[in-house]
């Protein structure tokens, strides 16, 4: 009786803690789908700005990538939702001197760019 009563105890604790491992995969992949993508515009000139939007983007706690195309101004991110939002990241990049498509540079920090950086605004 009393080795049937270990074995018994020890497969409970096995399917146990493999239950335990299952539920903890699942929680990660859960995790991995709060990463979300986005492509915004972001007006700049060279690789300068190049380094400054993605510098900036970076600052972000949350965001997982950024990278800004020189000839489309195109921003392509992946954040983490429950982190940040594009609206901060874009209010980052507008605190650098760059125009987002929905948040504008003060004039202060604009003029603040290299001469080289200054884009034509609208």
């Amino acid at each position: 009786m009393k080795i049937k009563n270990i074995i018994i105890a020890l497969v409970v604790t096995f399917v146990g803690f493999s239950a335990q491992a299952q539920d903890t995969s699942k929680s990660k992949l859960v995790k991995q789908n709060k990463n979300a993508k986005y492509v915004t515009e972001v007006n700049g000139n060279c690789e300068q700005c190049q380094k400054r939007i993605q510098k900036a983007a970076y600052a972000v706690d949350g965001v997982k990538s950024a990278i800004w195309n020189i000839e489309t101004h195109q921003l392509s991110l992946i954040l983490n939702e429950e982190k940040c939002s594009v609206l901060d990241v874009k209010k980052a990049i507008a605190k650098v001197g760059h125009d987002t498509d929905a948040v504008k540079s003060t004039n202060e920090d604009y003029e603040k760019l290299h001469s080289c950086c200054l884009y034509e605004r609208q």
